[in-house]
């Protein structure tokens, strides 16, 4: 059992050892409730972590992981009404058209 990071909360650590048990690697949630004990010990040492159960997919969590922090953000015009959209956004924040394919 190898760690493959520190989350900044329970919720997000709960979505990335989703996303990677949806990517086929067996991941749990350690430290879920060490928040509560805060100021006992240090902070950083009561966040969750996110671990995987076979060393061999430790690289592969964290590549993965390290893509769904880094996604690329794309700017693109809307063909409605022509407003520029920048960042990971999907959707005109102007006129609610979708992004063109």
């Amino acid at each position: 059992m190898q760690r493959v990071t520190r989350a900044p909360n329970l919720a997000v650590a709960t979505l990335w050892a989703d996303l990677l048990r949806h990517a086929g690697i067996d991941a749990s949630v350690q430290r879920a409730w060490a928040g509560s004990i805060a100021g006992e010990i240090p902070p950083d040492q009561a966040l969750p972590e996110v671990w995987v159960d076979r060393d061999d997919q430790l690289a592969a969590a964290r590549a993965l992981l390290d893509g769904l922090r880094h996604a690329p953000q794309r700017d693109w015009l809307c063909r409605a009404c022509g407003e520029r959209v920048q960042g990971a956004f999907e959707q005109c924040w102007n006129c609610g058209a979708m992004m063109p394919c």
